[in-house]
């Protein structure tokens, strides 16, 4: 099944940058060429200004940024960092401050044209920040929210203490989410307009020890307003599972509300296999299909051309209903082990996976009239274990 689909979705692109970064210290920009068919990566450039761990990168691509998370694994603070994009794919440090601990990502909110800030999930120091945005890519602390558990969780292990792992917006831009790993909630924040501070509303309470990592929005209609049909997709990372809710959008501000419509494992209509760790979740370009990936179930056994094989996590992809539930599509191996982030480029062909434990970075082929993701087109290595991979578009 592996060599089934090579050219399903393959077209020639020129140059395309994706950055890359890693606990071991580093932010690596990468070159992906294509000629008569290969594909080739290149390491162009490598920083360590995120250091000790990165952990998340979000491009402000209109202002030519990119923001770094230190999740500080091995210290008592974690930071944010601040870059210029260069033209040829460099960056130049800005600045770096101290933050709470355990960063793992982070979005950019507030007016398009005017005052902005980032929020960021911190996942050790059980906390959201916001970082008022000041141009130029320098930025200064607005607001540390610390959360506590109310009482005991069902999985002690894993929820001995709120665990914040995302900061996504709604798709009207008017609210901030966080899924919430230890209180099984997804926390729901609207701001002040004139000083983007956070007001945290009525959470929505996900199943009891499921351990909501990360989510992501739909509209089947691609018309994103507060009477337009809308969908949430919550990974689950302890449950394995994931459920849709139909949301609708209270009046005066007053946050959201949620009706589950489906629930399932993110193995769809196979076994899921024991130990199984969902990650990352996201709509493709097209609009039609929800990819999941899942680590710790080394599903594939792939053969290298050297003759060795290989242990291979998975991604699955779902069909997008309007009603909001989902059709299971898809089971393909992603290339390696534990892939804890993946990005689609905006053509919609593209799948970049990065694979925590197997230290790299692989790009898969997706054919985008049917949503079959295919066989890898480029393999590369990266100087520690992988945390977040992005396009450059």
């Amino acid at each position: 099944m592996w060599s089934a689909i090579l050219t399903l979705g393959v077209t020639a692109v020129s140059a395309t940058n994706l950055f890359v970064s890693d606990y071991g210290g580093t932010i690596n920009t990468f070159s992906l060429t294509a000629s008569n068919g290969t594909y080739n990566l290149e390491n162009i450039f490598s920083t360590t200004d995120c250091a000790p761990n990165p952990s998340w990168l979000t491009i402000d691509s209109n202002r030519g940024l990119l923001f770094c998370m230190n999740e500080g694994l091995e210290t008592v603070n974690g930071s944010l960092s601040s870059f210029t994009i260069n033209t040829n794919g460099s960056l130049t440090h800005i600045k770096n401050a101290t933050a709470i601990s355990g960063p793992v990502n982070g979005v950019i909110y507030g007016e398009p044209a005017g005052q902005r800030a980032i929020a960021l999930a911190h996942y050790t120091g059980s906390a959201v920040t916001s970082w008022l945005l000041e141009g130029g890519g320098h930025f200064e602390l607005n607001q540390n929210i610390p959360f506590t558990l109310s009482g005991p969780t069902p999985n002690p292990a894993r929820q001995d203490a709120p665990h914040e792992h995302e900061a996504i917006l709604d798709p009207t831009g008017q609210y901030i989410l966080v899924p919430d790993l230890g209180a099984d909630l997804v926390r729901v924040f609207s701001w002040d307009i004139e000083t983007l501070k956070l007001k945290e509303l009525s959470p929505l309470k996900a199943a009891a020890g499921s351990g909501p990592r990360h989510a992501a929005f739909w509209n089947p209609y691609a018309v994103a307003s507060e009477n337009s049909t809308t969908y949430m997709y919550l990974v689950a990372e302890l449950a394995s599972s994931v459920t849709s809710y139909a949301v609708t959008y209270l009046p005066n501000g007053g946050g959201l509300s949620f009706s589950q419509v489906y629930n399932s494992t993110t193995y769809g209509l196979l076994n899921l296999p024991e130990g199984n760790a969902p990650a990352e979740v996201t709509v493709t370009p097209d609009n039609r299909f929800l990819v999941i990936s899942n680590r710790n179930n080394t599903s594939f056994n792939l053969p290298e051309p050297d003759g060795s094989v290989i242990k291979s996590d998975s991604l699955s992809t779902f069909q997008l209903q309007d009603d909001g539930t989902l059709v299971w599509h898809q089971l393909w191996p992603s290339g390696g082990f534990y892939p804890r982030q993946f990005s689609i480029d905006k053509t919609g062909s593209l799948v970049a996976v990065g694979h925590q434990y197997d230290q790299n970075i692989v790009i898969l082929a997706r054919d985008v009239a049917t949503g079959l993701i295919g066989e890898p087109l480029a393999r590369m290595k990266v100087p520690g274990n992988t945390t977040c991979i992005q396009w450059d578009e």
